[in-house]
């Protein structure tokens, strides 16, 4: 089974930007868990975590992750927006630098 690692905004200025930056992620983790591929999501992994850790501690985990998915089959998938956060970025050019198929998703 493809895995599909979303990649997205989650910092907003409000808590509730926060939250609707995750509803959204966990959309686009549905819409591709109906496609057939298997989703990871780390606005799910670690939803309102903010504060509990320095905040590179979340990206060096998921650097981590997207370093273990395999470039013969997983894909990453860009959500609408992704070039705004810096986060985002760190991921879409780590699954470049290991070869990992990017889809650019234009859905919502």
């Amino acid at each position: 089974m493809t895995i599909a690692y979303i990649s997205g905004k989650y910092r907003a200025r409000t808590v509730i930007g926060r939250l609707i930056n995750i509803w959204k992620a966990r959309r686009v983790a549905l819409r591709y868990w109906r496609k057939g591929y298997a989703v990871i999501c780390p606005h799910s992994n670690t939803a309102m975590f903010d504060g509990k850790c320095d905040d590179s501690v979340w990206l060096k985990g998921d650097i981590e992750i997207i370093k273990r998915l395999d470039p013969k089959r997983d894909v990453i998938i860009m959500m609408r927006g992704w070039e705004d956060s810096d986060g985002a970025r760190h991921e879409y050019y780590a699954a470049l630098s290991c070869g990992l198929r990017v889809i650019f998703d234009k859905g919502e």
